[in-house]
């Protein structure tokens, strides 16, 4: 991969769903979403949940959907080890000052190169199902990190929506079986055909 990669890290249902229903303040993942994060339990063992978890801490740089960024209370201005955290919004009030190191952007070509470049030689971690789609949209969303979790929710906030982009190529690359989730790492093989 010729560019620094920006990589959705989304913990989903078999069903496809990355929230229970009623996802709000106070509910964060939504009625029964909790399940979807129990793997993180190992997230400090030595075993394959915690590689992929470090993998994760390990990323130069954040993405995140607006509506994640206040449902995590704005990660109190630091997701992890003080990277940028930019975030993509419809509007930007210039008297909401966002925290720490966080930066709002309405212009998701321009977040995805900063991210890239604040990163460096590191991927860019991306959070949310809105920011995945805006930045799939724009051609600069690379791999899908899916914690594939062995459960039906039945309902709640899904990763994709139908967005009107058609058919979209996945290639597997990776596949870790950890304890509560299958760790499926894919590249977006876009339009061209080409790897970014």
């Amino acid at each position: 991969m010729g560019r620094t990669p920006l990589r959705l890290y989304m913990s989903m249902s078999v069903d496809g769903y990355v929230t229970g229903p009623d996802d709000r303040p106070g509910q964060e993942l939504g009625r029964g979403g909790g399940r979807l994060f129990n793997w993180l339990d190992d997230r400090m063992s030595d075993g394959i949940n915690g590689q992929v978890y470090a993998e994760a801490a390990s990323t130069g740089a954040v993405i995140s959907g607006r509506r994640t960024f206040e449902l995590a209370n704005r990660w109190h201005g630091d997701h992890h080890d003080g990277v940028p955290i930019h975030v993509l919004t419809h509007h930007v009030d210039p008297a909401d000052e966002p925290p720490g190191s966080a930066k709002f952007y309405t212009d998701v070509d321009a977040c995805a190169a900063e991210a890239r470049e604040a990163a460096g030689d590191r991927a860019v971690l991306v959070h949310g199902a809105g920011a995945a789609q805006a930045l799939l949209a724009a051609g600069q969303l690379d791999e899908l990190e899916l914690h594939l979790v062995p459960v039906l929710l039945g309902d709640g906030r899904r990763l994709f929506e139908p967005t009107g982009l058609g058919h979209v190529e996945l290639e597997l690359v990776r596949r870790l079986e950890g304890r509560n989730a299958t760790h499926l790492r894919y590249r977006i093989v876009h339009r061209d055909g080409q790897q970014p």
